[in-house]
């Protein structure tokens, strides 16, 4: 997987853009800053504007050019990250870590993505606050971006199930528009949810 992201990353600019997501940036004003955590974090977009914001920032991805490209963004905004180079199978924390877990388009199967998101509950701290934001399976319908392949593709009910033990749950899917860099250009289904431990 790294291979493929490595190819995909490989580029003078930047694939999803250097503008953090608009749904994080929106629920972030909402938090106090703490620890926070970005899987599957690409260029790190998110990541280094919640640096800016004053976030302890923690990422990972198996990318060795999308950590590097990260951390060239981090510079020039003179904020540091932790940039952790790990896949998924191989990334773990203590329970109780984080104050917040910010999910944006990390797309997987749906055995990793149950497991994934169960971990993702036991790293935050209690009042911890997961933001994601995901392309919903009525992204096929569109061409701004996404896996074409339905299973990694998510469900209102879905994220209900894997969810549940939090203590406060809000879903929805909504039509948007996205431009983020050539990589999400467009009107897109996203599913976006916020829960609290």
């Amino acid at each position: 997987m790294s291979e493929f992201w490595n190819a995909k990353y490989n580029r003078e600019d930047f694939l999803y853009g250097t503008e953090a997501s608009q749904f994080i940036k929106e629920q972030l004003e909402k938090l106090a800053s703490g620890k926070i955590l970005f899987p599957a974090e690409g260029e790190g977009r998110n990541a280094v504007y919640a640096a800016t914001k004053g976030w302890d920032v923690t990422a990972f991805d198996p990318s060795s050019v999308g950590q590097q490209k990260a951390i060239k963004l981090a510079n020039s905004k003179n904020v540091f990250i932790s940039y952790l180079l790990r896949g998924y199978e191989n990334v773990d924390f203590a329970n109780e870590t984080f104050n917040a877990i910010g999910l944006s388009f990390s797309h997987m199967p749906p055995d990793l993505r149950k497991q994934m998101h169960a971990k993702y509950i036991q790293w935050l701290k209690p009042d911890g606050t997961i933001i994601l934001e995901l392309f919903s399976k009525e992204q096929l319908n569109y061409s701004s971006g996404g896996p074409k392949n339905i299973d990694m593709l998510l469900s209102q009910p879905e994220l209900e199930e894997d969810f549940k033990s939090l203590s406060e749950l809000n879903i929805t899917v909504e039509i948007t528009e996205l431009n983020e860099g050539s990589g999400h250009q467009g009107n897109a289904s996203v599913i976006r949810l916020i829960g609290k431990k």
